[in-house]
């Protein structure tokens, strides 16, 4: 018991810790769930997806999400600039796992 205890109290290598910071706001999920079903999408459809969240935060998402290697960001070089998102095998590796999540929100939460 005491072992299982230590894992949850060494702050810095409790793997619920680890996992909860990659994730700390609703938009990281939303935005792999969403990546993880349409699979590619431009920064405007995104936002279009997720009216309630601000282009500011929408941009600052994006990059962790990408520096944890989450998802992809390509660059066109075109007048205007088009960029897409994509999601990584490394992404793609969490969809089973939030995929439960939201069917288990769905069916206790109603929603």
């Amino acid at each position: 018991m005491q072992r299982i205890l230590k894992k949850y109290s060494d702050v810095g290598n409790c793997p619920v810790r680890n996992v909860i910071s990659h994730f700390s706001t609703k938009w990281g999920l939303l935005i792999l769930a969403i990546l993880g079903e349409v699979r590619c999408l431009r920064f405007n459809e995104l936002h279009h997806a997720l009216p309630d969240i601000s282009p500011k935060v929408l941009s600052s998402t994006l990059k962790t999400l990408e520096c944890d290697g989450l998802i992809n960001r390509k660059l066109y070089p075109s007048v205007p600039p088009k960029v897409e998102y994509s999601i990584t095998d490394k992404g793609d590796s969490l969809m089973p796992i939030l995929s439960d999540l939201i069917n288990w929100g769905i069916s206790q939460l109603g929603r």
